[in-house]
């Protein structure tokens, strides 16, 4: 397990440097003139100058990368005399339209956006497995064509078209939810919960009827083999089939797209914390775009990134608990 262990934490080493890399291509190489790309849309010439300093774009690409990567490790001064900026670690840049340190805006909405991301992964994967095992245990009856017919039906509505509803019902017409105004969990877990309700919901929905599709094939696919067979037949209890043997196997691809998932969500899901105003990691992305603020744009990319690749080397792990032969 130790030696499994190294092998993957080695390969996220290795993908996250590739992946600063193409960022910092992205950014810092293709443009014509980065420090105006990163001043944003409306920049004076003495601004301007004193950005260029700061990113250091007199220096060769490879220092210039050097400083960057090491900068999210150790942090580091940006520029020298004048112009000099002191970024503490870990170091994702300088937001000039926001005139703070990317990383202080990305952890002051993170608490947002993880809120939004882990109360809507548990929905999703509550109502999800329950209807797809249900779903594979009945297969062919009733039962099952009623929730796949119901699960291509919530996954063929977009999340804007999904919040909007429900807006609308639980909202304004029956009032059963405040619209949503985020409540940090330290200061009232009963109103944080109350408040990103509507959001959860509106997740859940798309999601959940994906993972129902992906669970019922999976279950389907395990209860045929020849070893859930051999359990039936020594007697076992079907509950102890079904949980023991045949949910544990099945679980291993439900497992691989919920680690893209979640790590995809707690880096920002932009149009759902557009639509109920949630101060997030996606509004602040959405407003990066609309005024040209190329550092925290970076940042939020290099984020995104790193949750991704962190979730799947969760999902690594967590295959290792479910089925030992990975070790392998």
């Amino acid at each position: 397990m130790i030696l499994y262990t190294a092998r993957r934490l080695l390969g996220v080493a290795g993908v996250l440097l590739a992946i600063a890399a193409v960022t910092f291509t992205v950014f810092y190489v293709l443009p014509s003139d980065p420090a105006a790309a990163a001043c944003g849309k409306s920049c004076s010439a003495d601004r301007l100058e004193a950005i260029r300093a700061q990113m250091g774009l007199d220096q060769p690409l490879w220092r210039q990368f050097a400083d960057f990567v090491t900068g999210v490790f150790t942090g580091r001064t940006m520029g020298s005399g004048q112009y000099a900026l002191h970024c503490d670690f870990p170091c994702l840049g300088y937001s000039y339209e926001n005139s703070e340190a990317v990383w202080d805006l990305l952890m002051d909405r993170l608490p947002v956006s993880a809120s939004l991301a882990l109360g809507a992964a548990v929905l999703w994967l509550l109502l999800g497995l329950s209807a797809g095992v249900t779903a594979a245990l009945r297969k062919d009856t009733l039962t099952d064509r009623a929730l796949m017919v119901g699960a291509v039906a919530a996954a063929s509505m977009p999340v804007y078209f999904t919040s909007m509803m429900l807006i609308y019902g639980l909202i304004r017409v029956a009032g059963l939810l405040p619209y949503p105004q985020y409540v940090p969990f330290a200061e009232d877990p009963g109103h944080w919960a109350s408040n990103l309700l509507l959001p959860w919901l509106a997740l859940a929905v798309l999601y959940a009827a994906m993972y129902a599709r992906q669970s019922r094939s999976s279950m389907i696919e395990t209860l045929a083999e020849p070893y859930i067979r051999t359990a039936r037949a020594k007697g076992l209890p079907r509950r102890t089939v079904v949980v023991k043997h045949a949910l544990r196997a099945g679980m291993t691809p439900v497992l691989t797209i919920f680690g893209m998932d979640l790590g995809g969500l707690l880096a920002g899901a932009v149009i759902t914390e557009s639509i109920f105003g949630l101060p997030g990691i996606g509004r602040l992305f959405y407003g990066a775009l609309s005024t040209g603020d190329q550092p925290v744009i970076l940042g939020v990319t290099l984020l995104a990134a790193t949750f991704i690749v962190v979730a799947n080397l969760a999902v690594d792990l967590l295959y290792a608990v479910v089925d030992p032969r990975v070790r392998f």
